[in-house]
């Protein structure tokens, strides 16, 4: 990537100009991660904030060059090598102000090797090393549980405070404040950017891989008010889990392949969960011929390949429902008590309530509409599904069957208020319709 020059690049861009602003904020998404984390290995972790502005002021002057002088042939290597421009020039303006990484500061204060060492550093293979240990560091034991997974949401994974507060149902002021601890503590206890141990990769697996889920799902169901489906969010998070496959201290723990079907699965129905107009489609109704066969066989693989552990986690749990799904002829045809039972275990496992409103409304597709309704009111006083559109929308849909209209309609304008997405209130808009 060294090699890259950003102004030659210039002059081979498209005479079409997409728009440049829209490039930006998708490049964001897939490689602010990339660039925090090779920008924080050169600075050291205590120099977040530095990365973070690199960060910035790179995406600032793409959105600038690009609006005047067209996008580039390359637009994340352009980055890339600006990034690399940009962070040069601190380290020769700062090096004897400053300290970088631990084992990367007398390299780079030394004018003999820090062009050797920068060049180095920004190597693709560097880079993917860089940002598998920076999801790792993230996600470090001294930092509390949740705000672990805030910090590398937040970080590596371009969420704003209010995607964050959805994935994780709580409010924005709280991640507000958690983000804030974390960094605090992170500077006053100079919490390193070192590759932890085998020993301590494991322990801190589960809030790794609890990160890419949670980025994969945020993707598939965007809470945010503009695309439906965030497909580069979706494909980053199956490349952040593929790059854990590739490494031998992590590629034997059968989790990441359950992770890898359970993506392949939904990734796989894509193209119909999305009509012409842009609207979602529920399952129902979903073409399945628009489904695709080859990422569906690769999730069968994958699922196969995490049955090599010894234990069923929830995400074996969640693959094995997708798969049923994915492998059934037709919606009517769909095993419902299958899915039950496995939704039982799940909740068992995983008492999460998210878990408990979706067995609530797989009760119904088994048991009928009235079970569910049954189901859902044991839920209403659950305090995380009180803002959660979702859990409004599933009364309103099964009292909407046993034709109480009134009230489904009630319901459904409620759901619609608790969500931003422009295509979930589309589909809300459609049921109010439908019940009017």
């Amino acid at each position: 990537m060294s090699s890259q020059n950003p102004d030659a690049e210039n002059s081979g861009a498209s005479s079409q100009k997409p728009d440049a602003r829209t490039l930006v904020d998708h490049l964001f998404r897939q490689e602010a991660g990339r660039m925090v984390a090779i920008l924080t290995r050169l600075f050291g972790l205590h120099n977040l904030e530095l990365a973070e502005d690199v960060l910035q002021d790179t995406l600032h002057q793409a959105l600038k060059d690009w609006s005047l002088g067209g996008i580039p042939d390359n637009p994340a290597g352009w980055l890339m090598v600006v990034a690399k421009r940009k962070a040069i020039n601190i380290i020769k303006r700062e090096r004897h102000l400053r300290h970088f990484a631990a084992d990367m500061d007398n390299l780079l204060k030394s004018g003999w090797t820090a062009s050797y060492t920068m060049d180095h550093i920004f190597l693709e293979d560097e880079i993917k090393d860089s940002q598998l240990r920076m999801i790792f560091t993230c996600c470090h034991p001294a930092l509390p549980a949740e705000a672990q997974i805030a910090f590398t949401l937040k970080t590596l994974c371009g969420f704003n405070i209010y995607e964050i507060a959805a994935a994780l149902l709580t409010t924005e002021s709280n991640i507000n404040k958690r983000l804030y601890r974390a960094k605090e503590k992170i500077r006053h206890e100079r919490i390193d950017f070192s590759v932890p141990s085998s020993q301590d990769i494991s322990a801190r697996l589960d809030a790794v891989l609890l990160v890419i889920y949670l980025l994969f799902n945020e993707g598939y169901n965007s809470a945010g008010d503009n695309q439906a489906i965030r497909k580069d969010m979706c494909l980053e998070a199956m490349r952040l889990a593929m790059l854990l496959t590739e490494k031998p201290t992590t590629n034997e723990d059968s989790r990441i392949y359950a992770l890898l079907s359970l993506m392949c699965f939904h990734s796989a129905r894509f193209d119909a969960r999305i009509d012409n107009d842009g609207c979602l489609v529920i399952l129902e109704d979903q073409d399945r011929d628009l489904w695709n066969k080859e990422l569906i066989t690769q999730g069968v693989q994958f699922l196969s390949q995490s049955a090599s552990g010894t234990t069923a986690t929830a995400y074996h749990l969640e693959a094995a429902i997708a798969a049923e799904h994915c492998l059934a002829a037709n919606f009517r045809e769909t095993d419902w008590t299958k899915i039950h039972q496995y939704y039982t275990v799940l909740e068992r496992l995983k008492p999460s309530s998210v878990i408990k409103l979706n067995l609530a409304i797989i009760t119904g597709k088994k048991d009928g509409p009235l079970a569910a309704i049954a189901a859902l009111h044991k839920l209403g006083k659950l305090k995380t599904l009180e803002s959660y559109y979702l859990f409004y929308a599933s009364l309103g849909e099964f009292y909407a069957q046993t034709g109480q209209k009134e009230e489904a309609i009630g319901y459904f304008i409620q759901a619609k208020m608790l969500t931003k997405s422009a295509a979930t209130k589309e589909v809300l808009d459609r049921k109010i319709g439908a019940c009017r």
